[in-house]
């Protein structure tokens, strides 16, 4: 890292720091939030700092940490095979579509990145927007508010100019920061296919139409020519870069202790159905 004022993101240049890079991987809802919170540890006690891209598999609904489970269409993800699990990030439920959806994550020691949550989320959605720019999409952070149309959706609640990322007035990306004493988790989703019917039924209890979704909603396909491969190869590419990463992967030790993990805490109902009062 280099010196100057630490909550200044322009004068962070994280290149100097051991960096690994996870290309794209399937793993359940569970288990992609169990291995972010692995590669936290990870980075805290000396190891490599991690960028990852991932696919949920299968489609999972991932809860916002207060989100209420009576917002859920509990039957209807059971019915399609849809997994739910609960972040440990803010903010609303985001229905990741196998298909549809590209995930990315970075992790790195809470030390070595800005304390102002701004600062934090300008420096680490640098490669976010730059794998826009390498698809040829014109998205940049919302620099207006739209009115909210349901609460429980991330994609429908107000946008927030410092992590929601729009294309031609549409969110097209969504990203959130977990913030450890030790460790930073930044993770988000970029929108590559929109399946408005299918997101609006994991829900409960709402009047919002699929029509409404896709005034609000766009995807990759439809501002570029970018198939889903090259989306993923985008997003990898500019994690790369911007890290000066090596590619790596997992130990056993951390595939391990993530499957634990998930099982103990992720997949539990205790975690993923507990209401926010009980938090």
């Amino acid at each position: 890292m280099t010196g100057g004022d630490p909550d200044a993101s322009d004068d962070i240049d994280v290149r100097d720091r051991e960096w690994r890079l996870i290309r794209e991987e399937s793993w359940s809802g569970a288990m992609n939030m169990a291995l972010d919170e692995i590669a936290a540890e990870t980075a805290a006690d000396g190891g490599p700092r991690t960028v990852r891209v991932y696919r949920w598999e299968p489609s999972t609904l991932s809860l916002g940490y207060r989100q209420d489970p009576d917002t859920v269409d509990w039957a209807f993800c059971e019915r399609e095979g849809i997994e739910v699990t609960r972040r440990q990030t803010g903010g609303g439920s985001i229905y990741h579509d196998a298909h549809g959806d590209v995930s990315y994550s970075i992790i790195a020691p809470k030390a070595e990145l800005p304390s102002s949550l701004m600062d934090c989320y300008h420096l680490l959605c640098t490669p976010v927007l730059d794998a826009f720019r390498r698809m040829d999409v014109a998205a940049d952070f919302a620099d207006e508010g739209f009115p909210e149309i349901y609460h429980p959706a991330c994609y429908l609640r107000e946008l927030h100019p410092a992590h929601d990322v729009v294309a031609g007035g549409k969110k097209i990306s969504g990203n959130a920061q977990y913030r450890r004493k030790d460790a930073v988790i930044q993770h988000g989703s970029l929108t590559y296919a929109v399946d408005a019917e299918r997101h609006l039924a994991t829900f409960a209890g709402h009047d919002v139409s699929p029509d409404t979704f896709r005034e609000r909603v766009t995807g990759i396909d439809e501002e570029s020519a970018a198939t889903r491969g090259d989306a993923v190869a985008a997003v990898e590419d500019a994690l790369a870069e911007w890290t000066d990463a090596r590619e790596g992967s997992w130990t056993d030790d951390e595939l391990e202790r993530a499957r634990e993990r998930a099982e103990e805490k992720y997949a539990a109902d205790d975690w993923v159905r507990r209401r926010p009062d009980d938090r």
